[in-house]
């Protein structure tokens, strides 16, 4: 059997590995149009700023050390430029030359390119990069050299925010250019927030609704769709990735949404002895069913490995993705797993959804910090949608777990079982996980209920009343318009004060107290809905809303 893997990288060389450990009698080409064949593509921002400090860090194998351990012949700086599925071969163009290469079985491990849209004075500007590759880096670096004191980053997703940090660290001024109306779209806008915050209290500079309209003085000067005009010593521009499919198409396999390769359970391509895998495809929102792209690392070293298990004849079957993800951004952490509130929303899902605050261990032992965690799910069934989380700590672990219940299909009614470790240095007896879910299960039980903060004006304006059950010292980080503050534990004593046929909201300070107020009221007859997240969200997501002393 011979089989030639088209990219490296992380689902080129997952495939590659595990085909040689199953076939040793196979022979097993990866042709690489790059010069380099295995690096770690997360870890590039980061050496920007030195936190990795040395570039071969990044280079995680060598050809020669395949070659040693695996017996892989790897070919870098090889460009396959078209492929003829009735001969099985590939023109493969290496230093001006293209020779033909047969094959029994191809793996098209392509990736994924940079969004670079035509923008008036780009070809001419010659500090614009892109961030996707050593030789990408290494031309950052180069600019670096030259001290710069300005830069302009094109997007607020991962990459942009991942720069963004380790740009700020060289002290750079940064200023960051976002089209959409937030930072990081896999989150929802309350959440997402939390990162705006921490960008603004690090002196970042973030444009929102915004784009380029122009470059000038060969990328210099950067012109805004609004007028404004940026100073720029360098520019990133992290404007989101599009499958890298031109061979494939050509080759007249089958492509959808953005390019992005159609593959089934087994990978195989329209052409059943083409294989395709990585942020080349188009995968199954596990969730959903849906077709959607999905481009992360530890998706593509999955998919490497079952297609080599594939064409090896063992059953391993492409399930798809849930998207889950993290990133930090300077003293902050924010991931997801799954669905987000939007998506849920254009699939017509019926769902509901919570935020609970929590610590990242015990909040008597020292160093506790915040995680704000929202969950989202099915309000009969308990089916988990999605979840997010904020925080300075253990995000990635409840993350973790919930991505994990996720793929196990459990619902929100098993999760309150789980049994996470607990020592006061790592956890809470209670975890935050844990609370999420009983805090869920209330919702579905009908022991609560709840009102979302992007609700709360509408409801002000139908003439509901927000009781506020905060201490009065906690009045002086702000307070709701039109609100009643009754102490929570004044509450019992002046339930005379309110009025039956009158509807109310509670909020608190994150939505613990308000949940026992709403219990008490509701016990006596009340009609009354607890905001979610309570006031703590509220601020966050719409401070100016709010009334300050």
């Amino acid at each position: 059997m011979k089989v030639i893997v088209v990219g490296g990288v992380a689902g080129g060389m997952s495939a590659a590995t595990r085909l040689r450990r199953l076939n040793e009698d196979a022979e097993i080409i990866v042709l690489e149009k790059g010069p380099y064949v295995s690096f770690a593509n997360c870890g590039l921002p980061y050496h920007i700023s030195g936190e990795i400090e040395n570039r071969e860090q990044l280079l995680v194998q060598t050809p020669e050390a395949l070659k040693a351990r695996y017996n892989l012949d790897i070919r870098t700086n090889h460009e396959v430029v078209e492929i003829h599925p009735e001969e099985k071969q590939v023109m493969v163009e290496h230093k001006q030359e293209v020779f033909a290469e047969s094959y029994d079985a191809l793996i098209l491990s392509t990736g994924a390119t940079p969004i670079t849209p035509e923008i008036p004075g780009l070809s001419e500007s010659q500090n614009v990069h892109t961030l996707r590759s050593i030789p990408d880096l290494d031309q950052i670096m180069e600019n670096l050299s030259y001290q710069p004191e300005n830069a302009v980053l094109i997007g607020a997703g991962f990459i942009g925010l991942e720069v963004a940090e380790n740009l700020k660290k060289r002290d750079i001024n940064v200023n960051i250019v976002e089209k959409a109306p937030q930072v990081l779209p896999p989150l929802d806008e309350e959440m997402a927030a939390f990162v705006k915050n921490e960008l603004l209290e690090q002196d970042v500079n973030v444009s929102f609704s915004n784009s380029v309209a122009q470059f000038q003085d060969q990328g210099r000067k950067v012109i805004l769709e609004n007028g404004e005009q940026l100073t720029s010593d360098l520019t990133i521009l992290s404007m989101g990735i599009q499958p890298e499919s031109t061979i494939a198409q050509q080759a007249g396999l089958k492509t959808g949404m953005r390019g992005g390769i159609y593959v089934d359970e087994n990978y195989q391509t329209s052409d059943p002895n083409i294989y395709a895998i990585g942020d080349a495809i188009i995968v199954k929102q596990q969730i959903t069913g849906e077709n959607t792209l999905i481009a992360l690392a530890s998706p593509a070293n999955r998919q490497g490995r079952q297609v080599a298990d594939s064409i090896s004849g063992l059953a391993r079957k492409n399930k798809g993705s849930i998207g889950t993800s993290i990133v930090r951004v300077f003293n902050l952490t924010a991931a997801s797993t799954g669905l987000n509130e939007r998506s849920v929303k254009q699939q017509n899902l019926s769902h509901s959804v919570i935020h609970v605050a929590g610590k990242d261990h015990a909040s008597y032992y020292p160093g506790a910090t915040d995680i704000t965690l929202k969950l989202i799910f099915h309000p009969e069934t308990g089916e988990i949608y999605g979840a997010q989380a904020v925080g300075q700590k253990g995000v990635d672990k409840r993350i973790d777990v919930l991505a994990t219940a996720i793929k196990a299909g459990l619902t929100v009614m098993d999760l309150p079982e789980l049994e996470l470790s607990y020592s006061p240095p790592f956890g809470s007896a209670k975890d935050i996980v844990n609370m999420a879910d009983y805090t869920a299960m209330n919702i579905i039980e009908g022991e609560s209920t709840s009102i979302q903060w992007y609700e709360l004006e509408d409801a002000f304006a139908k003439g509901k009343v927000l009781i506020d059950v905060r201490n009065k010292a906690e009045l002086a980080k702000g307070q709701f318009k039109n609100s009643l503050h009754i102490p929570l534990n004044e509450l019992r004593d002046r339930l005379s004060e309110l009025d039956k046929d009158q509807e109310y909201i509670v909020s608190c300070h994150t939505g613990l107290r308000s949940y026992i107020a709403e219990r008490i009221l509701t016990q006596n007859g009340y009609n009354v809905e607890n905001l979610d997240g309570a006031f703590a969200l509220y601020k966050t997501i719409r401070p100016e809303n709010l009334l300050y002393e």
